[in-house]
């Protein structure tokens, strides 16, 4: 869970489809601003990639990808927030945000964070590495993590986790080229970005996990937050 936080239970995930695909449009349109074309934009391709597996409309699709690229009127600008600090228990957080109001989503985060503590920048970020994070699923039980982490030049990989799902980690410059070599080691992509991972994940007890995901969990939800990253073990 050092990688990253996500919504545990599969219903409550199905109830935020809508939100999902508001998230996924935030990241089209910024990722589409450096050009409409996905097979020449590889930030843009892995977005629509991980926007066709979340069954988001091809409409839909095509027009956040317009009104990114500045090709319809009416175009967003999405600024990028990133907020560091601690949920209860001192657990370390990283909070990735796209905004179009800066003013309203600062206030707002500050509120959610008093059940934490908020920091500086800088305050939690020497304590987590920057890097390629991709999501993957075996295509058969013969397909072997670690070996495909070496062929396709990962820099390390955890086993499938409960849902089926090994994670590698890349350096930030390799991901894309990763993302398109794991496939030839029996992996399939089902998410990739840039984002953070705890260099020293700690554990809570169960009674102090529930505040912490209560914390998270109120984060998650809102509608700016774009990516949530905490320092606990899985």
């Amino acid at each position: 869970m050092g990688a990253q936080w996500k919504v545990k239970h599969k219903e409550v995930a199905a109830n935020l489809k809508g939100r999902v695909f508001g998230k996924l449009t935030k990241e089209i349109m910024v990722a589409a601003r450096n050009g409409a074309d996905p097979e020449s934009n590889s930030r843009l391709r892995l977005a629509v990639e991980q926007a066709k597996k979340a069954s988001m409309p091809k409409d839909t699709l095509e027009r956040a990808i317009k009104k990114g690229a500045g090709l319809l009127d009416g175009a967003v600008h999405y600024e990028k927030l990133t907020y560091e600090g601690f949920a209860p228990h001192n657990v370390a957080v990283i909070v990735e945000c796209l905004t179009d109001n800066v003013n309203r989503t600062v206030s707002e985060i500050r509120v959610l964070f008093r059940a934490g503590q908020l920091g500086g920048e800088g305050s939690v970020a020497w304590d987590f590495d920057h890097v390629g994070l991709i999501e993957a699923r075996a295509d058969s039980g013969d397909a072997d993590v670690d070996e495909a982490a070496i062929e396709a030049g990962a820099q390390d990989c955890e086993p499938a986790d409960e849902e089926g799902l090994a994670l590698f980690i890349t350096d930030s410059s390799d991901l894309d080229s990763v993302c398109r070599a794991l496939p030839e080691y029996g992996y399939s992509v089902e998410t990739a970005k840039i984002g953070y991972r705890a260099k020293n994940p700690q554990t809570v007890g169960d009674a102090e996990m529930e505040e912490v995901e209560a914390f998270l969990a109120a984060i998650h939800e809102h509608d700016d937050v774009q990516e949530v990253y905490v320092a606990l073990e899985a």
